[in-house]
């Protein structure tokens, strides 16, 4: 019996959920789910470049669970590409990140700010505008 999945942070949301071959009605293709811890895990690895160990610290995983997730999310979309498949983003144990945190470098002060909202120009407290995001 395998074990149960770990839940698996994401912090990025599509804006857009299905993909297809241009000219070809929807019901007329055959679907692929790619969930969307997989997305993640090819928005971290391919998208911004970063090291499979580094981004499985930001999925909240193991480094072999990154690249098995990354490896499946890499068929998927081989297939869809290849097969003139439907791509569809959907499920998948994960948690969304909602909140962005940030730093004042000359305060020290520490807030948090809706994803979706604009990036905080100046420290809430001292109004400066040396201010770094940090990870949760």
């Amino acid at each position: 019996m395998p074990r149960p999945t770990k839940c698996r942070r994401v912090q990025y949301s599509p804006d857009y959920l299905i993909f297809k071959p241009a000219g070809v009605p929807a019901r007329q293709l055959q679907e692929i789910e790619l969930t969307l811890d997989e997305f993640e895990a090819i928005r971290l690895a391919d998208l911004e470049g970063l090291y499979h160990e580094d981004a499985a610290r930001k999925m909240n995983v193991s480094r072999q669970t990154f690249g098995n997730i990354l490896a499946t999310a890499h068929m998927k979309i081989a297939d869809m590409l290849v097969h003139g498949k439907a791509l569809s983003l959907q499920g998948g144990n994960i948690m969304l990140k909602t909140e962005r945190l940030f730093v004042c470098n000359d305060c020290k002060k520490r807030w948090s700010e809706k994803f979706g909202t604009e990036r905080p120009h100046c420290c809430q407290s001292c109004g400066s505008e040396h201010i770094s995001r940090i990870e949760l």
